[in-house]
């Protein structure tokens, strides 16, 4: 087979490791992809992930049997649709699918119709009415730009205050753009976080191992929200208990809600959870794989993760016994200092020969590519993401923090305390 990929960070250099690790695939390609896929992949780096007719004529050109659309934008947008309609075997939802990240009054909604768990919330189109509604809300709270804003349209405001400048910030001054027309207030959940990815065919659906995320910039989880700063897998906290519950009241319902709105989902759902002392509740959809838990999950998968897609797409993933290795995977992302605010980029990046040949350690790029000179430099907020298992989330982490220090770059940052908390559990 030949393959194409779709996307161009971290998640999508861990799918192409997995894709090219199956006996079924021949060549793989990507658009626009960076450094590190180049090394596994044909990347061609002038097309972007929202250019449809580039992307399909270059499908094309390699006469490819699978297109995988990983990032949200192009899911959303309706790609997945288009590749199809110019007769192309696609794995990801479509635009009718994707709306369960796309937006986040549909999902509260669907959740509230179908009684699947989650945080009480209203949702807003006119700023001065959610003004007025979190004169009488209880703090702290959570406020969502309803579209999609690169994993950080989410803010928690702990007084009326800094919920009224959220407000302002989201929904006047557009800071996350047309994102923030529509705006979930939605009240604070406590409680442990967890990731659970899963396959879905449309009817069947099946749980991939825990996650468990790092948001926030810097250490002891301050600073800004980002796209994720490391990973671990699996979460100690994901207990075989709260397996049952979520499947029963949560990742099952979800799939059968969706169909029964017309909305057949084939991909992967992200279930963002909240561990509440009243139980499990979804804190979050996503419609792909997250980014950086599919760096930890997919590394510990036993199965070919082309079996699993061709799977998804002809409804038969009730045949496939989803399995993953008794060990534990830990990612930490090293960043250019300044990010997700402003970042210098274009340093060289010294040091990746060192896991070359090195089971157990891997170092998936997120923004990398080659200057005219032919070396590897950053290309983005978050660079790299190095990625180590061990046979506990202990030796893992030591692992990965170790393999962090084999690579260098100026303005090199990371978090120091990933995994930290399964010290706690």
């Amino acid at each position: 087979m030949k393959v194409l990929i779709v996307g161009g960070g971290g998640r999508e250099h861990a799918i192409a490791v997995s894709m090219k690790k199956s006996s079924r695939v021949e060549k793989l390609y990507c658009v626009p992809g960076n450094a590190g896929i180049a090394q596994i992949a044909e990347c061609e780096p002038s097309i972007g992930v929202m250019e449809f007719d580039r992307i399909i004529a270059y499908a094309k050109e390699k006469a490819v049997d699978l297109v995988f659309v990983a990032p949200d934008d192009p899911l959303v947008g309706g790609l997945v649709d288009e590749l199809k309609a110019a007769g192309f075997r696609v794995f990801g939802p479509d635009r009718k699918a994707a709306i369960l990240e796309g937006s986040k009054a549909f999902s509260k909604e669907l959740m509230k119709k179908y009684n699947i768990p989650t945080a009480a919330y209203e949702t807003f189109d006119d700023p001065q009415k959610a003004l007025e509604y979190l004169k009488t809300a209880k703090m702290p709270i959570v406020l969502k730009a309803d579209g999609l804003a690169l994993g950080k349209g989410v803010l928690i405001c702990n007084t009326l205050q800094e919920a009224e400048a959220g407000v302002k910030e989201i929904m006047l001054d557009k800071h996350f753009g047309s994102a923030g027309n529509r705006m979930v207030i939605e009240e604070y959940m406590t409680g442990r976080e967890v990731s659970v990815l899963s396959f879905v065919d449309g009817k069947t659906v099946k749980p991939m191992t825990s996650a468990q995320d790092h948001k926030r910039a810097k250490d002891g989880d301050q600073g800004l929200n980002t796209g994720g700063m490391g990973n671990f897998s699996p979460s100690p906290f994901y207990t075989k208990e709260v397996d049952e519950f979520c499947r029963k009241y949560i990742y099952q319902p979800t799939v059968d809600a969706m169909a029964a709105e017309g909305r057949e989902f084939k991909g992967v759902i992200f279930f963002g959870l909240m561990l509440t002392q009243d139980g499990p509740k979804v804190l979050e959809y996503n419609a792909r794989f997250g980014d950086p838990e599919a760096q930890v999950v997919l590394c510990r998968m036993k199965n070919d993760l082309c079996d699993v897609v061709d799977a998804c797409i002809d409804g038969r993933l009730d045949q496939i016994d989803l399995q993953f290795e008794d060990n534990a995977a830990v990612c930490v992302v090293l960043a250019s200092d300044g990010y997700p605010v402003s970042y210098e980029k274009g340093f060289e990046i010294k040091g990746l020969e060192n896991f070359d040949g090195k089971e157990d350690y891997y170092c998936f790029h997120a923004g990398s590519k080659f200057d005219d000179k032919g070396r590897i430099v950053t290309n983005g907020g978050r660079v790299l993401g190095v990625t180590a298992k061990g046979a506990t989330l202990r030796e893992a982490r030591e692992k990965a923090y170790e393999a962090a220090e084999w690579v260098t770059f100026a303005n090199k940052y990371m978090r120091h305390d990933i995994g930290k908390s399964i010290d706690e559990a």
